[in-house]
């Protein structure tokens, strides 16, 4: 494997928990943000089949999804399940800009800026509505 590969199958892996994350979260959200939920998540299963694809395009194999996460808090309410989503869109965020740190082709370069830009979205939409400020971060992505 390859740095770029091995950033791929970062993204593969954090998506795949996103997805899983948005899951357990469908449950506590108010019907006011089940929409936006049911949106983000297929944008995160539509962001792993892509990072996926272009892993086995450079002859890797994807990682299977695991049967289950653990998400960083205990979902019990709306305002956990906010968090928790905030939470996944950080991680996809992170995963993402080391993706185009390390990508060695244009295709994967905007697979990176399309995911950081999605997620660093997904979080400022996920802190506007924990009422956090500012909604928006300087540098998605870096911890």
């Amino acid at each position: 494997m390859s740095e770029t590969t091995d950033a791929l199958k970062a993204v593969v892996t954090v998506e795949h928990a996103a997805v899983f994350t948005y899951g357990v979260i469908t449950a506590f959200t108010n019907s006011t943000r089940r929409t936006m939920v049911d949106e983000f998540t297929a944008a995160h299963r539509a962001a792993r089949d892509t990072a996926a694809e272009a892993m086995r395009a450079a002859g890797s194999t994807p990682p299977d999804q695991e049967p289950g996460y653990v998400l960083p808090l205990t979902v019990s309410d709306p305002a956990s399940a906010a968090k928790a989503a905030l939470a996944a869109e950080t991680d996809c965020t992170v995963a993402y800009r080391s993706l185009l740190e390390k990508a060695d082709t244009t295709a994967v370069r905007q697979i990176g800026l399309d995911g950081l830009t999605a997620s660093a979205n997904r979080a400022a939409q996920w802190r506007a509505a924990l009422k956090q400020s500012p909604f928006t971060v300087a540098l998605p992505g870096s911890r």
